[in-house]
């Protein structure tokens, strides 16, 4: 019995959300071909009939997952109430609720220093969707690209180092501090 219409676009999709939530939590490196696709309900024997290896499934889930967290943070503007909405934006990507929900969160701070070891297919593919996150950005903040650029530097920074100490008070503070530069950064700019 053939499977109807859409089907391994559908299969397709199920791995590369698999694949994205495995790597925010826990890198490239560390997860297997068959875990991700456990996470998808399927045998690992599919995998092949999708993907040509697993960096192409790391490039296209680099993609997704930046769509995932420029949708993310598009809500969090849409969201925001009498202040400017990259503020907003700011609050959302340095909040504790981001920072412990690292299955969902962006996936920049989980595979940067990954991926500069990765292939050059790898990492032009993350060189393209980062600059696409810093487009996001700047246009939102009405900033240049380069002051975006900056912007998304501090965030991703206090993001990483914050989930990085196994101290909550330590870590919030942190994320403070991240908001703080970053907001005084946007209103400088402008």
């Amino acid at each position: 019995m053939p499977y109807p219409d859409g089907h391994k676009i559908k299969v397709r999709g199920r791995i590369i959300e698999s694949a994205a939530k495995a790597f925010r939590t826990n890198g490239i490196r560390d997860i297997s071909v068959p875990f991700i696709m456990k996470g998808a309900g399927l045998t690992h024997g599919g995998f092949y009939s999708h993907f040509e290896n697993k960096e192409q499934l790391v490039s296209e889930t680099c993609r997704y997952a930046i769509s995932d967290t420029i949708s993310l943070l598009q809500k969090a503007a849409e969201m925001a109430e009498g202040g400017p909405k990259i503020d907003a934006v700011i609050d959302f990507y340095l909040s504790s609720y981001h920072r412990d929900q690292t299955e969902m969160g962006c996936i920049l701070p989980a595979l940067s220093s990954e991926i500069s070891r990765s292939s050059d297919e790898v990492r032009q593919v993350f060189s393209r969707e980062l600059q696409r996150m810093i487009d996001f950005i700047s246009d939102l903040a009405q900033i240049p690209k380069s002051t975006g650029s900056a912007l998304i530097s501090i965030m991703v920074g206090a993001l990483v180092l914050a989930r990085s100490v196994n101290d909550a008070k330590f870590s919030d503070s942190l994320l403070a501090a991240g908001k703080q530069q970053a907001k005084e950064l946007v209103k400088t700019s402008r």
